[in-house]
């Protein structure tokens, strides 16, 4: 036997099997780009479903047609796919990284043979579609797959907010102004998003756990950990924070509708989305544990209209549930700034068979044109784990502890440890440096005093040390009475002080001689911000300033420069001295109260005058006491440092108040009552928009002048206002019980989008009605009783002050918004009491409104 020539072989077989082994054990990266067929120049396509054939590991193209897939298994091919066009199917070597070019034929010019030969047009279906038969299911099934279905439920969530400057040249930090920021420049992520260079400027982490009982019904999401970057006090990091994952919903698929870019958009498995959405069966897939799942795809039938494409993938088994979905925007939507976004959903099996969300990823970029490069790229991810089902928790689990908030500073504090154990999700080399880039950026004097000169610009505050002066836009204003109008102001900010609160400030008119001023302290009851919700804290203000009877104008901010330019006559004002008293009380059920007491004297100014049967009256004093009830449930709010704004929901929200009036205190010179309420609703109508209307009605009880009469919201500005009414005179109509109707309704494009010409403009449609039903009781005529003070006239004598008759005042509008994406103009029409003087019959507003 030769040994010599065995041992070789020993050799040589030992070499191919370590060379076999190192090839499968290597990763198998595969990149390149998708372009279309059909397009002379091959257009790269973006949404293009790319994965390893066979397989759950896929993803979609981003906007520049570009993918990128990895795996430590030996895959020998990878299958891209896309709505409407063949799906193509590569082999690749296992084991190597390699670059992987395709190209997509549309499956259009099949079809057309077929056309051609059979003289019949193939017409999509829903009857005896299986896709829309297996869809039917899921949307059967899909209360049961919702985690509300247990008793109990519980897991530990890790929220990731990124925000980063997309394709940022690599020269600029090599300029001159720009160098001794290279630090921040030089971060960078090129492998997160393929084709994309991404500079990551914010990062936002939170660690929550969260706890369910279905009976009686309670949850809570108890935050133990929370991390952002400072710029540096004259940013809210907190504001910011809050707007961006507003932008950044959380996605359940399970809902009939996503809020997702401050837009509804119509779940692909919602009750009615077989009528607006096509679906085909693309595929069917085994999973790494050997579940059987369907592939459907699906699409908008209307491209135009605010809906998702992408797919789902559903399991065979009786649950009908969903274990994976990958939803994009079709790119002709009407969406402004948002040139691609995507939303990644995975989902983990139970002990019981049923899927949890396990994993959710959305994707936005961001330009003002949607061919450009460069712009923002946001990033959240959404991780879940731990999930436990149908363990039963004490009764103080599901209780929201009156400690949580004061432990805020900590949970704001946690070290590195805490985030290396509690952290679900890894970061990325660039993210793990923003926090002390960012740092270090705020420190410098440069960068502080860009950020001073943004803010006063944008926000209208210029900061210092726990005080801020402004806002900007009232520091010049202008009006028949004051003529020239110069006001300084500002306020105190948590920097100073969380439980006291201060904002003041001074104005002087030029033509009246007369100084006017404001000045407010408050007090916390809490240890938090009183912006925080829920507030409870007390607050004694004085005013002495100018107001138009009738105008809704913000208490502090009236002095509005845009609001200076009025139309018709408008010389009738009162002086007013507010001395006021508040308590605020909510409570996590979004119920609350407030309590307000109040001495208030009117002096009329101008051409406006008190007179009665005995001459003509100096001012009018009443002392009141209010309580306001509201309870807006699952309420929520951009939350700011030192504002708080509530987010439009699809939840009503309830208010009622009660004023007595009182004589013979503190001045009061009248007795009466006044009941008021008011409900507010948006609702969401899918494909048809939002709508968003009140009803309000009031009542008051006594003998009062008409300064305490309900004076009906006016509008003399060319500014379209939402909750007065717009070619209503100041001080036109007054009335002593009413109830009326308001409705704003956003067609988002609905009928725009189906209109050739006017669709590339991304217009949208608005409409609104408006009217009050009211009168005057024979007790407040001062027709009737000569002791009330008159009704004001105009200079010739004729009456400007009217009671509604039998026929409501109605009011309404058709109009446009989204004007270079960010202006609506109403065209806005008064159908009657046209009689009246100095009645405009029709006029032009507009409204500046940022929307996405």
């Amino acid at each position: 036997m030769d040994f010599r020539k065995t041992y070789r072989k020993l050799i040589l077989l030992a070499f191919i099997l370590i060379n076999t082994t190192t090839l499968f054990a290597q990763a198998t990266r595969v990149t390149g780009v998708v372009t279309d067929g059909a397009t002379k120049n091959g257009e790269p396509m973006p949404f293009v479903t790319v994965g390893f054939a066979n397989t759950t590991v896929a993803g979609p193209t981003d906007n520049d047609g570009r993918y990128s897939l990895s795996s430590s298994k030996p895959y020998t091919q990878i299958k891209a796919s896309f709505i409407g066009y063949k799906d193509i199917i590569v082999n690749i070597v296992p084991g190597k990284s390699q670059v992987v070019n395709i190209r997509l034929i549309p499956s259009q010019s099949e079809l057309t043979e077929v056309e051609i030969k059979a003289g019949k047009k193939p017409r999509y279906r829903n009857k005896g579609n299986p896709a829309v038969e297996l869809i039917q299911q899921v949307i059967k099934h899909r209360d049961l797959n919702r985690p509300e279905r247990y008793n109990f439920v519980e897991y530990k969530e890790y929220d990731k907010m990124q925000f980063s400057l997309a394709n940022v040249s690599t020269k600029i930090g090599e300029k001159k102004f720009f160098r001794k920021y290279k630090f921040v420049l030089d971060n960078r992520d090129s492998t997160t998003v393929p084709g994309k260079s991404l500079l990551p400027v914010y990062l936002n982490e939170k660690v929550s756990e969260y706890y369910y009982r279905k009976d009686p019904e309670k949850e809570r999401t108890k935050v133990i950990g929370k991390r952002t970057v400072d710029y540096g006090g004259a940013l809210d990091q907190e504001g910011m924070g809050d707007f961006f994952k507003y932008m950044y919903n959380k996605v359940d698929i399970y809902d009939n509708s996503v809020n997702i870019m401050t837009n509804n958009f119509l779940s692909p498995i919602a009750n009615g989305a077989p009528f607006l959405y096509k679906y085909f069966i693309s595929d069917t897939v085994t999973t790494e544990t050997n579940d059987k799942l369907v592939e459907l795809s699906f699409t908008p039938r209307n491209t135009q209209d605010l809906l998702f494409e992408g797919k789902i993938y559903v399991t065979l088994d009786s649950n009908y549930a969903v274990q994976k979905a990958q939803l994009g925007i079709n790119k002709n939507i009407n969406l402004n700034f948002v040139k691609s976004m995507t939303v990644n959903l995975d989902f983990e099996k139970n002990p019981d068979g049923r899927y949890h969300l396990s994993r959710s990823n959305t994707l936005a970029d961001f330009g003002l044109n949607k061919k450009k490069t460069g712009g923002l790229f946001g990033i959240r991810t959404i991780t879940y784990k731990n999930y436990v089902i149908n363990k039963s928790r004490l009764d103080t689990t599901y209780a929201v502890r009156a400690d949580e908030e004061e432990l805020s500073d900590e949970i704001s504090s946690r070290n590195e440890q805490f985030w290396q154990q509690n952290r679900l999700d890894t970061l990325t080399t660039a993210e793990s440096k923003v926090y002390a880039n960012i740092d270090s950026l705020g420190r410098m004097k440069s960068f502080k005093r860009t950020v001073d000169i943004a803010t006063l610009l944008l926000a209208g505050y210029k900061t210092f040390n726990g005080f801020e002066i402004g806002p900007s836009n009232t520091f010049y204003s202008f009006n028949p009475v004051e003529g020239l109008k110069l006001r300084l102001g500002g306020r105190t900010t948590p920097e100073l002080s969380k439980r006291y609160y201060f904002e003041t400030y001074l104005a002087y008119g030029f033509k009246d001689e007369k100084w006017k001023g404001f000045l407010s302290a408050t007090y916390s009851l809490s240890n938090r911000t009183i912006y925080k919700f829920p507030q409870n804290y007390i607050r004694a203000s004085f005013q002495r300033d100018t107001r138009i009877p009738g105008a809704l104008l913000q208490f502090v901010q009236q002095d509005n420069f845009l609001l200076s330019f009025k139309r018709g006559v408008n010389d009738k004002y009162l002086y007013n001295d507010f001395y006021k008293f508040e308590y605020m009380h909510e409570y996590e059920s979004h119920f609350s109260y407030q309590m307000i007491l109040k001495k208030w004297t009117q002096t009329p100014a101008g051409s406006l005058y008190f007179i009665n049967n005995t001459g003509k009256i100096n001012d009018l004093t009443t002392a009141e006491a209010t309580l306001l009830l509201r309870y807006a449930p699952n309420e929520k709010f951009f939350q700011g440092k030192i504002y708080r704004r509530p987010i439009p929901g699809p939840n009503p929200i309830f208010t009622l108040d009660y004023t007595k009036g009182f004589k013979n205190i503190v001045g009061g010179t009248y007795d009466y009552h006044n009941l008021h309420g008011r409900i507010d609703k948006r609702t969401y109508l899918s494909q048809f928009g939002y709508l968003d209307g009140f009803v309000e009605g009031g009542k008051i009880f006594g003998k009062v002048p008409y300064p305490l009469l309900t004076i009906f919201r006016a509008n003399q500005s060319y500014n379209y206002d939402l909750y007065s009414y717009n070619l209503m005179n100041f001080l036109e109509f007054v009335s002593d019980q009413y109830v009326s109707v308001n409705l704003d309704q956003h067609f988002v494009g609905f009928f725009f989008n189906k209109i050739p010409l006017l669709k590339a403009l991304k217009l949208r449609e608005v409409a609104s009605f408006k009217a009050i039903y009211g009168r005057l009781s024979d007790r407040n005529n001062p027709s009737i009783h000569p002791d009330l003070y008159q009704f004001p006239v105009s200079g010739d004598g004729k009456p400007i002050t009217y009671s509604l008759g039998n026929t409501p005042y109605l009011e309404g509008s058709v109009g446009v918004e989204n004007i270079f994406k960010f202006i609506r103009v109403d065209a806005v029409k008064r159908f009657n009491y046209l009689d009246n003087p100095n009645v405009a019959a029709f006029g032009i507003r507009v409204r500046a409104k940022f929307d996405f």
